[in-house]
């Protein structure tokens, strides 16, 4: 559980905060706005709930935490009025670990709080989506953008052989890659099947889900997708030798 509390994007408003750094995120998100838009049209056509339950998981903090949640929001005000229907009740939900900066993501509520009927209610659901987070059949739509990449642990397999998923030395780590790749995969299997037995009991029957994650377009383990990483590591590699070139120089 520790590992959960300690995990988080960067906090605040300052240059290097999550919120001022988040613009592919954001990307992202506006892809999924015709998804979320069709979805609603579907509750609000087949279900005609007299209220709705909207939730974010991993909505992180700034700008990025209200995008999708507010595009829903938008969206129900629209069909509803187009279609001259009894406009529900709202209620957003946003989640995302305890160790998040929910203050500011507090702060930016408001501003859906103070949007025109129906009544918007707003709430806070820290915790793991690897985990129950709301009651059996409440929820009608669940959004989740560039989130379930992030496994709650580690594979077992690896941990307990104490194989590094990033190996300093090169040899090492091109001859484990496979091992590793396919550990990583195993284990996204894993939890994102958990993630859907989860969601489907919290669900109500004909509920929607919209989830955005990145993924590989290859098979092959030299494929680009991967040379970022290795690009971080060489930079962290050369700042390190810097460091210590400073240091015995002092």
């Amino acid at each position: 559980m520790a590992s959960k509390q300690m995990l988080h994007m960067n906090h605040g408003q300052g240059e290097t905060s999550y919120a001022r750094n988040s613009s592919i995120q954001s990307t992202e998100q506006n892809r999924m706005k015709h998804l979320i838009e069709d979805a609603i049209v579907d509750l609000c056509s087949t279900l005609l709930p007299g209220k709705m339950l909207i939730a974010d998981l991993g909505c992180s903090s700034g700008p990025n935490a209200l995008a999708l949640v507010s595009i829903a929001v938008k969206a129900i005000h629209s069909h509803c009025l187009e279609f001259q229907q009894p406009t529900p009740e709202v209620c957003v939900l946003l989640n995302d670990l305890p160790g998040n900066d929910f203050n500011t993501v507090v702060k930016s509520l408001v501003t859906l709080q103070r949007s025109n009927a129906p009544v918007v209610v707003t709430g806070i659901a820290p915790g793991s989506f690897y985990g129950r987070l709301f009651t059996s059949g409440s929820l009608h739509l669940v959004c989740s953008s560039n989130s379930l990449h992030w496994l709650s642990k580690a594979p077992e397999n690896l941990t307990r052989n104490r194989i590094p998923a990033y190996d300093v030395d090169e040899h090492a780590r091109r001859e484990r890659l496979p091992v590793v790749l396919d550990a990583y995969a195993q284990q996204f299997k894993k939890e994102f099947r958990l993630f859907l037995e989860l969601r489907a009991k919290e669900l109500v029957p004909g509920g929607q889900m919209v989830v955005s994650l990145g993924g590989r377009h290859s098979n092959d383990i030299a494929s680009k997708s991967i040379r970022p990483c290795e690009a971080l590591y060489e930079i962290l590699h050369v700042m390190d030798s810097e460091v210590h070139s400073f240091t015995s120089l002092a």
